[in-house]
């Protein structure tokens, strides 16, 4: 499958300039010219709603500032990184080179990820992660020109350790799937769980993508803990809640997780989820007066509820933003950009937020209920939560 792409608009001046061989100043050149923008998310597949929010969040925010970035007009261009590991590094390179692009957002999967990653490591091209939660962009391969702005995938289970023991649940068991998200989220579980007081009495682990729990929900039953904590997400999350309460094990044993155990699929789960707890760095229901605003807009603009995803890519743009204006517009200036997003304090839907030397958000972590089909935030689990950063030497 060839990759889609679609150059959004067309920069006549740069074409005319090329064509008749003018070779014209560079700082004239990054100062008149369009900011180049590249999307590198997927757009078909399993995960294509998820790089439709972040595309719709990063364009409201660039529309708040009438459309342009440090005062210049923008161009777009977009590659359908199709969630295929395989295909990333060929995609990646050819928004580098041949579109040129001053800057790379993208993407979702850790896989797809980590190819855009050493494109950007070696051409020094700035790359803003609007979702993968891959611990090694933030950390022993952390960079410069590399930002993130969601998550790493143990942040929001760094926060369930001490819900956990407020609770009385002392002892518990762990369970995931086998694969690298899984296993970095069990990092933040671990770490915050005995870092309270608790014990981890068993950690379990399935095939990635099986969603034969039986076995494993028999096990648990067995082994008698407080509670469970868990890492899944999508329609897997959803079979696990309706197992698990079909096993009669959420009448006794509380069930939490990441966020993302219940992000998106509450539908899917129905009365399963009912009463389960996640910690997430955001919640569709948080009370403030900024989340309120954001919600009504993106409602307005894109006739949809904005998600977790929506405002990930909201708060890309808004990073942007700060980098351009700091620069003045001249991406060419990397000290100006990088300090002015370093320095960046983003003033969220999902409240404010500043970017860690490791260019990772540090963020509060919300303690989430559901109730009646919604993540209701019923407490902070976790203030200005912030990875470590393991490993990270800024070159």
């Amino acid at each position: 499958m060839t990759t889609r792409r679609l150059v959004l608009t067309r920069s006549a001046a740069v074409i005319g300039a090329a064509s008749t061989g003018l070779l014209l100043p560079q700082i004239a050149r990054a100062q008149s010219a369009k900011v180049r923008v590249g999307f590198m998310l997927p757009y078909t597949g399993t995960f294509a709603q998820l790089g439709v929010a972040i595309e719709n969040g990063f364009m409201m925010a660039l529309a708040e500032q009438g459309g342009k970035l440090g005062g210049r007009e923008i161009e777009f261009f977009k590659v359908d990184d199709e969630s295929s590991p395989p295909k990333a590094i060929e995609n990646a390179t050819r928004l580098v080179q041949r579109d040129k692009v001053d800057v790379l957002v993208g993407t979702v999967h850790s896989g797809v990820q980590m190819g855009i990653h050493k494109v950007a490591r070696e051409s020094g091209v700035l790359n803003l992660i609007p979702n993968a939660g891959v611990h090694i962009a933030t950390r022993a391969q952390c960079a410069p020109n590399v930002y993130r702005t969601s998550f790493s995938n143990s942040q929001p289970t760094r926060a369930l350790g001490k819900a956990m023991m407020d609770r009385g649940h002392k002892k518990a068991v762990w369970i995931t799937w086998n694969y690298a998200a899984g296993e970095e989220a069990y990092e933040g579980f671990e770490e915050g769980y005995t870092a309270a007081g608790g014990t981890i009495i068993k950690k379990l682990g399935v095939p990635f993508p099986n969603v034969e729990f039986q076995a494993l929900l028999t096990e648990i039953a067995s082994l008698k803990p407080d509670a469970v904590a868990c890492f899944f997400a999508g329609g897997g999350a959803a079979k696990f809640l309706r197992d698990y309460a079909a096993a009669g094990l959420n009448k006794n044993i509380q069930l939490y997780g990441s966020g993302f155990l219940t992000e998106g699929v509450l539908e899917a789960a129905g009365p399963a989820a009912d009463g389960v707890l996640t910690t997430m760095h955001y919640s569709d229901s948080l009370d403030t007066p900024r989340n309120k605003q954001f919600r009504l807009e993106y409602a307005k603009t894109f006739k949809a509820q904005p998600d977790v995803y929506a405002v990930q890519g909201y708060d890309t743009g808004l990073l942007l933003i700060k980098g351009a204006n700091g620069a003045k517009g001249d991406f060419s200036n990397k000290k100006a950009l990088y300090a002015a997003m370093d320095g960046a304090v983003i003033d969220s839907p999902r409240g404010k937020w500043t970017m860690s030397p490791s260019h990772n958000p540090i963020q509060d972590m919300y303690l989430r209920k559901v109730e009646n089909k919604e993540n209701k935030v019923i407490g902070i689990a976790g203030k200005a939560v912030a990875d470590p950063g393991t490993g990270c030497r800024m070159s």
